[in-house]
């Protein structure tokens, strides 16, 4: 016969074998201990419970006393814990190396505490964590290097505190937390947004960009903003539409965002999303903007009807590897609303682009400057001939080259008055040859002319009547002259 082992001895054994009986790993006094789970929740500590077992994966220390946690909270190194829960302690001060010890840590909830500020480097040990709860704190400060080496950190949340500054630099090129698809701010202070920066920010971070609850000032960029969400459905805006609300001068309450379209005084025109305006023969690129992550799949197609494929489509698009339609060489007919169709791992989205192509091309002006150019060289032109016509006016006789006839004797007649508008050139008599013009007597005359061969002598005449000399052209009596006429 098999003879039965003692109990006790077995009894001690299995002891020895699970981690709650060595005496490293013995369940601290008033916390429940789970496998790898510690709950030392509502148990009345002013400090952490030591010795921690080194196994510890989930650590629950919410709705406690403990108001500082200090770089020696876990005097050695807990690898496994990967959960650190410090909500409602009336926690006031963090020490900058409080997370030196649980480099593994990926959800840190220090929500409804008493924290002031986030100081430098807080949380820059924690290179794996994920989600990081803030919310219900007294936050007014935070610093700009608080969530560095956070690569990993998706889901941030800081409302219901009191932060006046959007926190841009945690968004900007995705530079300092590339993983973020959650933000939550609201129910700050916020009073101005960076409307212009947020508008361009991808679809899936607008998504879960939760703002509603801040005091805003209202102006139509913000409601352009808020509107393109509703249109999008972002649940950051449908979710939270009835809270997101702003404020105006003239208004005692709060009002909706969504309701200042043409509303006084602001009367906001209604929100265009996704269109685009180009030139003919512009290269132009449609962006695919999603809200939806992990993509699948996703093609465009044409007002045409025709699918972009990847390789270049109908030879002027092409799909490139960000997901975004490129068009080259735009011409009239490529105007229309362009259909993107995005397969994610849940749910399908298609989004539409609009674009206008004007019929001219950007250099319109160019050319109008090249026109006015012209204008002028043409105006400077006309003036140098006006010029050349009155000061430079050559014989008017067929041969241009002999002097001009000496001008036929002028009476006292209508034809012999200054104010006559016959001009005062001779003309050649058809089949006499004309003779050299005399120079001898040449030199400067009024307005800077010349008077060419002098004022010629008329032919004496005959009668009783006193000869009258013909009228010079620089004379008192000149029609060119500023001298009233004196007859």
């Amino acid at each position: 016969p098999v003879t039965p082992l003692p109990l006790m001895p077995l009894l001690l054994a299995l002891a020895l074998l699970s981690p709650w009986g060595s005496a490293s790993g013995s369940c601290p006094p008033r916390c429940v201990c789970a496998s790898n789970i510690l709950s030392c929740s509502q148990a009345v500590l002013s400090s952490v419970p030591a010795p921690l077992p080194r196994f510890t994966a989930v650590l629950d220390l919410s709705h406690n006393n403990v108001t500082r946690l200090r770089a020696d909270w876990a005097p050695g190194r807990l690898a496994h814990l990967h959960a650190l829960l410090l909500s409602h302690n009336g926690l006031s001060f963090v020490s900058t190396e409080a997370f030196a010890h649980v480099p593994h840590l990926r959800h840190l909830d220090l929500s409804s505490n008493r924290l002031r500020a986030l100081e430098e480097n807080l949380f820059s040990d924690l290179t794996e964590l994920e989600v990081l709860l803030l919310y219900n704190n007294e936050i007014a400060a935070v610093d700009r290097t608080a969530f560095e080496n956070l690569g990993r950190l998706r889901k941030l949340y800081l409302g219901q505190n009191r932060i006046t500054r959007f926190p841009l630099e945690l968004l900007r090129d995705g530079s300092r937390l590339p993983q973020l698809a959650l933000l939550d701010l609201s129910a700050n202070r916020l009073r101005t947004l960076p409307v212009g920066e947020l508008q361009a920010l991808p679809a899936w971070l607008r998504d879960r960009l939760y703002l509603h609850g801040n005091p805003l000032a209202c102006d139509c960029p913000l409601f352009q903003l808020v509107a393109r969400g509703h249109r999008r459905r972002l649940s950051a805006v449908m979710d939270f539409q009835e809270e997101l609300r702003c404020l105006l001068p003239t208004a005692p309450a709060p009002v909706g965002i969504l309701a200042l379209a043409g509303r006084q005084p602001l009367n906001c025109s209604e929100a265009r999303e996704a269109v685009l305006e180009a030139h003919l023969g512009d290269t132009v690129t449609l962006s695919c903007d999603t809200r939806l992550r992990g993509v699948r799949s996703r093609h465009w197609v044409t007002p045409g009807g025709e699918r972009v494929l990847e390789e270049g489509g109908n030879g002027s698009a092409a799909l490139l590897a960000n997901g975004s339609l490129q068009l080259r060489a735009l011409r009239p007919e490529d105007a229309g609303t362009y259909a993107c169709w995005v397969a994610g791992p849940l749910l399908n989205e298609t989004l539409y682009v609009e674009l206008l192509v004007h019929n001219f091309t950007l250099h319109g002006p160019h050319d109008t400057l090249n026109t006015a150019y012209t204008t002028l060289v043409g105006c400077i032109l006309s003036v140098v001939l006006v010029l050349i016509y009155l000061y430079l006016t050559p014989c008017r006789c067929c041969c241009c080259r002999g002097a001009e006839k000496p001008p036929a004797p002028r009476d006292d007649s209508i034809n012999s008055s200054v104010l006559s508008a016959t001009p005062n050139h001779a003309v050649g008599v058809p089949g006499e040859p004309c003779r050299s013009r005399s120079a001898s007597a040449t030199g400067p005359g009024q307005n800077g002319r010349f008077k060419v061969g002098g004022t010629p002598q008329p032919p004496p005449r005959h009668g009783p009547k006193a000869q009258r000399k013909v009228s010079d052209p620089d004379s008192v009596s000149s029609v060119f002259s500023d001298t009233p006429i004196v007859v």
